[in-house]
């Protein structure tokens, strides 16, 4: 499981940012970041629909919603977030609407009738690019850390794809998983 520590203070339990929350709970930041005494917060940046990268493109399709954030720690930036989905789920939704979700996009796309079944990471450190580096108040050069999560339906379709861009210091990256005779990982 992935444990961050956001400015090197802070732990995290990676499950409850696929998760719904409990009716009138604020998103898994906000709370999360509470319970260690400390103020979570985002700044949505924008709502729009797109043409994804080619990563995302390539598993969701040729045009979704997107929501970039910018997460921040007691006021500082630790984290860039963009979440895209496929147009066919956002549309008309809250996911297409430049305003926060109460509870987070998880607890809506469960309205919705998505639950995740599967999640698929990758992790890779490189250099930030010039707006990055910025945004996330770090000097010009500096190495970030690069999470791609895709969240997927008992049926194995994708329904979202999360790129998170995040400071470096104080990250800690924890993964349990059960594997079977056969080397397939299950729950």
């Amino acid at each position: 499981m992935r444990t961050m520590r956001p400015l090197g203070r802070h732990a995290g339990e990676p499950v409850s940012y696929v998760l719904p929350q409990p009716p009138g709970a604020p998103d898994a930041w906000t709370t999360e970041a509470a319970q260690q005494g400390r103020v979570g917060s985002q700044r949505l940046l924008e709502v729009a629909e797109v043409v994804p990268p080619g990563a995302v493109a390539s598993v969701l399709g040729p045009a979704v919603v997107v929501r970039r954030r910018l997460v921040l720690l007691d006021g500082q930036p630790v984290e860039l977030a963009d979440s895209y989905y496929p147009l066919e789920i956002a549309r008309g939704t809250g996911l297409a609407q430049a305003a926060r979700i109460r509870g987070g996009a998880p607890t809506l796309l469960a309205e919705l009738g998505f639950r995740p079944d599967e999640v698929a990471e990758q992790l890779a450190v490189r250099p930030g690019t010039a707006a990055e580096t910025a945004a996330l108040d770090l000097p010009g050069g500096s190495q970030v850390v690069e999470l791609v999560r895709v969240t997927y339906e008992r049926d194995g379709s994708p329904y979202e794809v999360a790129v998170m861009v995040m400071r470096p210091e104080g990250r800690v990256f924890r993964y349990r998983m059960k594997v079977d005779d056969d080397g397939v990982s299950r729950r």
